[in-house]
């Protein structure tokens, strides 16, 4: 069989399993989740056994260690990739739930209701926690979902879903097929993946900026695009500079590697002096590399790390230990900083100012804008959606976090009493 057809057959049994999960009440779904949760836990020596195995060959290959930490997995987080799932077994489940309703003049009742997408695609990298966040919200959602990781994490996965597949089989009541690995390690069962228009109703790319933008401009199947994170804080001209300190380095060092992180700074130049110095210093001391211009770089001073910015430097998602620093004349050059260079993602101000903040918030053209608190909030789980399949960026069915009324469509349903149409 070739590549092609084994990625159109699993499409074809997903499209099967589709049709059973969606009108399956939320108590079988739930069950299904619970069962999957302890499963993993039951399951975590197997699956760290082949996580070790990407892992190393990871290492071998020069992965940085902020993606080797993304893809490597431990009994401990396991155990909390496992709680994530009863997490979204306890949400309210989007299915059949009324968005509007009321009854028309000529007596007939509209109403419009959530319903599943379908089959949903998932093309991601090397976080195999993805796996099991994607499996639990599509299965919630009444999905089927096939999923196509990267292959530094292809052991992994591989472990994931034979024993999510393996819990479903046993507990019954939802097929195993409603969640499937894509087969194949190599780029063409991408390409298949993103061709199955007819069989997958939906794509979701989860990582950098090439393999998002390759899947938005090769894929024939509709695509909700999920944005790069390259995230500013903005030091306002009236912030409270000991909060503003404390927000930035949280927002760029407590999980460097993550799409919400923020990639540079912006200071008015009215606080700059008093504001830079601690801010350099306070970076400085997490190993923090600042990508300076003349006036960042004119208030370095000890403990600080920082270099000459270039042009790339404000276009850049690092994913590392590295942030761009700029200073700025006013709020609205800050705000035509971020328009110039950013993802659409998270952006931050820090201000004492309400009409400030109200006016960074109005101009601000992301999908989501923090006032006065860290860029990491930007988190389907931090916002109490539960796991997330994504941070959508684009301004089509779904933008910012995507938990579960995200993976739904609606229907209309329509009720009458024999009511026909005239001219």
């Amino acid at each position: 069989m070739s590549s092609q057809e084994q990625v159109l057959e699993v499409a074809r049994r997903a499209r099967q399993a589709a049709a059973e999960l969606a009108p399956l009440p939320r108590a079988v779904k739930d069950a299904a989740l619970h069962a999957i949760a302890d499963a993993l836990v039951a399951g975590s020596a197997r699956i760290v056994e082949a996580n070790a195995a990407d892992v190393a060959r990871a290492r071998e290959a020069g992965i940085s260690e902020y993606m080797i930490d993304r893809l490597s997995l431990t009994d401990e987080r396991i155990a909390a990739i496992a709680a994530a799932v009863r997490h979204v077994a306890s949400l309210p489940d989007p299915v059949g739930e009324s968005v509007r309703g009321y009854t028309l003049p000529n007596g007939l009742e509209l109403r419009q209701v959530r319903v599943p997408l379908g089959v949903v695609g998932i093309i991601y990298e090397g976080r195999p926690n993805v796996t099991v966040d994607a499996a639990a919200l599509t299965l919630k959602s009444g999905n089927a979902v096939l999923l196509r990781g990267s292959s530094s994490a292809y052991d992994s996965n591989t472990a994931l879903v034979e024993v999510m597949r393996a819990a479903l089989a046993d507990a019954g009541g939802v097929p195993a097929d409603a969640i499937q690995l894509v087969p194949g390690r190599d780029r063409d069962s991408v390409k298949h993946l993103m061709r199955a228009r007819g069989l997958v109703d939906v794509l979701i790319p989860r990582g950098g900026a090439s393999l998002i933008n390759s899947v938005v401009e090769e894929s024939t199947v509709p695509v909700i695009e999920t944005g790069t994170g390259n995230c500013h804080v903005y030091v306002d001209a009236a912030a409270d500079l000991d909060m503003a300190v404390d927000i930035l380095v949280n927002a760029k060092t407590q999980r460097p590697s993550v799409c919400n992180a923020a990639e540079t700074v912006l200071v008015h130049r009215d606080i700059a002096g008093e504001f830079l110095p601690r801010a350099l210093r306070a970076l400085g001391e997490k190993g923090v590399t600042v990508h300076g211009d003349a006036a960042v770089r004119a208030h370095a001073g000890e403990g600080a790390t920082v270099v000459e910015a270039t042009e790339e430097d404000w276009g850049t998602e690092y994913l590392s230990l590295d942030l761009a620093a700029a200073v700025v004349d006013s709020l609205d050059d800050a705000v035509a900083h971020i328009r110039r260079y950013g993802s659409a993602h998270t952006e931050a101000i820090v201000t004492t100012s309400q009409s400030a903040a109200r006016r960074f918030t109005a101009l601000v053209d992301s999908a989501a804008v923090m006032v006065n608190a860290s860029t990491r909030f930007t988190d389907g789980e931090e916002f109490g959606f539960g796991a997330e399949i994504g941070i959508s960026t684009q301004k089509l069915h779904a933008r910012g976090p995507m938990g579960l009324p995200e993976l739904t469509s609606t229907k209309y349903i329509v009720t009458g009493e024999g009511q026909l149409r005239g001219a």
